[in-house]
């Protein structure tokens, strides 16, 4: 009995003895694999003892490299290396940085770029390149605006300058950069008059990271909103808007009009339903049309989350109408979109003679589908924003595009839209609730999409004329348009009117309780009404010639 129990005191022994044994390998195991790593650092090629920080600086996975056939994969979230395929054996690893590109002249108002958005270049013939962006990739001094991707599979992976397959993009986005703007006229007009076209001219702004709210000289220190005196006055510089209710140092915007993916003809595009996985923003695509303004902006709210995509507001709209007639963009009256089946990205060769078609469309060039009269993207740079690749697509002509844009009730509550029959979709009052044989006589829709939160649209003050255009908001590209006046053309069958502004007879019709939402460009068919500036009224429903577009923040 002794003897076993020595024996089980020995065998005990030797157990723990061993245990304590692999416990110390193992430890110095994972010690010696540690020790083992040798990482030698640079930023723009000098040797640094440590990681640089992110945001200004950017890691170079083209140069980086390890010995031992280990690799690095680089870790953006928590900005640290991993180290895969390691041995026992001294591993070397350098790793290249190298400080971001940036633009002087935007005064910290660079693109901001979040994954999975890709930077891209575009040549002229529309090949699509990832962008180093340690290099010159956009250069708004010359007007070409910075472009990005988002790709159909965002596990993808490609290094700078390689080639990104037109079939592996989803979407393209265009960036605005944050800017002030100088006033030339306050939109104070509340009836209409004559138009002047003297009052077309190049928009003088500066780029920044700055508002305009701290009482320097020559500048708003307010900046007006709908129906508000303010303080300021023309000659001054006003940051515009659209950088302050969802506060930013820019936006992306989509590149085109949103279109349907999967269309095969124009009618199959004509959707009115919330669902963000049909969406693609790409040129030569069916426009997405037919969709109530809850529905578009419901499907552009949950189309990415992360990066707070929306549907696009009338201020935004008025950001990228600005920055287009400035020095820093084609500064002239935007090629129209011409494409009789709502094709993305086309241009008509020339400018439009006539306003709504009628049996002379053809030789309006307002209507074309076959080639003999537009020409499809790349080629068709003069319907950009930059007149060159680099611009922002179909703010003329093509399809209308609704946007965020609404009146206030009575109550200083936004309106649905017009009565039961047709309405935006979003719970409110009707503006007309007995209008168009609705027998039905609701006074709200209750049943309806409830609005987001109040930064992603913009509100106007209670109107009841089309002409109100003082309840504008300054930068929304409406009120600042003017003077206002009517031109009469004929349609089909009669004569028509039509109220135009003085920026190249752009379209401009305000919104009221009885047509509460904004949208904006025209339809191809508005001819040369149609046009960036243009802006009109409507009760919200799904129209088969109406889209959308989708920001970025």
């Amino acid at each position: 009995m002794k003897k076993r129990f020595i024996l089980f005191i020995l065998i005990m022994c030797i157990s723990v003895c061993l245990i304590i044994l692999l416990q110390r390998e193992k430890k110095i195991k994972e010690y010696s694999i540690k020790e083992n790593i040798e990482l030698a650092i640079y930023l723009n090629d000098e040797k640094t003892n440590k990681i640089p920080q992110e945001g200004g600086n950017i890691f170079d996975e083209t140069r980086s490299s390890c010995t031992n056939e280990a690799y690095i994969i680089w870790d953006y979230k928590t900005w640290s290396p991993i180290i895969k395929n390691m041995s026992e054996y001294k591993t070397k690893c350098e790793l290249y940085f190298k400080t971001g590109y940036s633009e002087a002249l935007l005064n910290g108002a660079d693109p901001v770029l979040e994954e999975p958005l890709i930077p891209v270049t575009i040549d002229e013939d529309g090949t699509v390149k990832k962008a180093d962006i340690g290099s010159e990739w956009y250069s708004y001094a010359n007007k070409n605006w910075a472009n990005a991707v988002l790709l159909f599979d965002e596990s993808e992976d490609y290094l700078a300058g390689d080639t990104i397959p037109e079939d592996a993009i989803e979407s393209y986005f265009v960036w605005i950069p944050k800017y002030r703007y100088q006033l030339w006229d306050l939109g104070n007009y509340d009836s209409l008059t004559e138009i002047n076209e003297k009052k077309v001219h190049e928009i003088p702004l500066i780029f920044g990271d700055y508002d305009t709210n701290d009482n320097k000289e020559s500048e708003c220190t307010t900046p007006m909103t709908s129906g508000a005196s303010g303080n300021c006055q023309i000659g001054d510089y006003m940051t515009h808007p659209a950088f302050l209710s969802i506060p930013s140092t820019g936006f992306w915007v989509g590149k085109f009009e949103t279109g349907y993916n999967g269309a095969t003809s124009s009618t199959e595009a004509v959707q009115n339903i919330n669902d963000s996985s049909k969406m693609i923003i790409k040129p030569n695509v069916y426009s997405w049309r037919g969709i109530q303004i809850a529905n578009a902006f419901y499907s552009s709210y949950n189309y990415h989350r992360k990066l707070d995509s929306h549907m696009m507001k009338n201020t935004e709209w008025g950001a990228v109408a600005y920055l287009q007639h400035s020095s820093y963009g084609s500064a002239t009256n935007i090629r129209l979109n011409n494409n009789s089946s709502y094709i993305t990205g086309y241009q008509a060769n020339e400018e439009p003679t006539c306003g709504i078609s009628g049996s002379v469309h053809l030789e309006c060039n307002i209507m074309c589908n076959d080639g003999t009269c537009n020409r499809a993207y790349p080629n068709s740079v003069l319907s950009s924003t930059t007149g060159n690749i680099t611009g922002i697509y179909d703010m003329a002509g093509g399809s209308w595009e609704y946007v965020m844009g609404v009146v206030l009730d009575e109550n200083g509550q936004p309106m649905s839209g017009r009565n039961s029959l047709y309405n935006s979709g979003f719970n409110g009052t009707f503006g007309c609730p007995t209008c168009d044989d609705d027998t039905q006589e609701l006074t709200s829709l209750t049943t309806g999409y409830d609005f987001p939160d109040k930064k992603y649209y913009d509100t106007y003050i209670y109107a009841t004329e089309y002409t109100q255009y003082q309840r504008r908001i300054l930068g929304d590209a409406t009120g600042e348009m003017g003077p206002f006046a009517t031109s009469d053309f004929t349609s089909i069958g009669s004569p028509t009117t039509y109220v135009i502004g003085s920026w190249y007879l752009d379209g401009g019709t305000s919104i009221n309780n009885r047509s509460p939402w904004y949208y904006r460009g025209a339809e191809r068919i508005q001819g040369q009404y149609a046009g960036i500036f243009n802006f009109y009224n409507r009760d919200g429903r799904a129209l088969v010639w109406t889209s959308f577009r989708i920001v970025l923040q």
